[in-house]
Formats: structure tokens, C-alpha cells, sequence
């Protein structure tokens, strides 16, 4: 039986290109209890079985060398410093 999982919008910092969206989606895929639903340029919209997971997929995200948090979409146009791919 699949547990009921809260979908979350998770807002992210840095990313700039197709290149962004896959190394972000590569990272939540990794974090166990995280089902993805969407990943674009400055969101991603996941499944967290529990708030350790939702911990987990925003720690992989800036591993990733992103800034994220629970929160609306980042404009496209937001970068950080050395974040990201291309490098912000």
C-alpha cells in the first residue's frame, strides 16, 4: 500500500539551463523517500515521504552547488556565485 505523500514546491537558486535541471533532478533521484513530479529552471515539485526526506532533497540540491528552500519558483534569471553548472 503507497503512503499518501504531500507534493512540495522547492524553489531553487542557480539554475540556468537544461544542464541545471538534469544535475538537480540527478540529485533528488538520489534521496531515499523523494519521488520527483517536475524539475525546471528555478523549481522542482516533489513527493517527501516524511520531513527527513524533504531535509535530504533540499541538502542534495545545494550539494549540487544550487541554494534551495520549500517556496515559490526563482525567477529563471537568479543565479548565485559559483552555483550551479554554468557556474552562475
Amino acid at each position: 500500500m503507497k503512503t499518501h505523500l504531500n507534493p512540495t514546491n522547492i524553489a531553487i537558486e542557480g539554475m540556468s539551463c537544461g544542464g541545471c535541471v538534469q544535475n538537480v533532478a540527478k540529485a533528488l533521484q538520489s534521496v531515499p523517500g523523494v519521488t520527483i513530479e517536475d524539475v525546471a529552471i528555478g523549481s522542482a515539485r516533489i513527493e517527501a515521504a516524511d520531513p527527513e526526506a524533504l531535509k535530504g532533497a533540499i541538502e542534495a540540491v545545494e550539494k549540487a552547488g544550487y541554494k534551495a528552500k520549500v517556496g515559490p519558483v526563482m525567477p529563471a534569471a537568479t543565479h548565485t556565485s559559483g552555483g550551479g553548472c554554468c557556474g552562475g
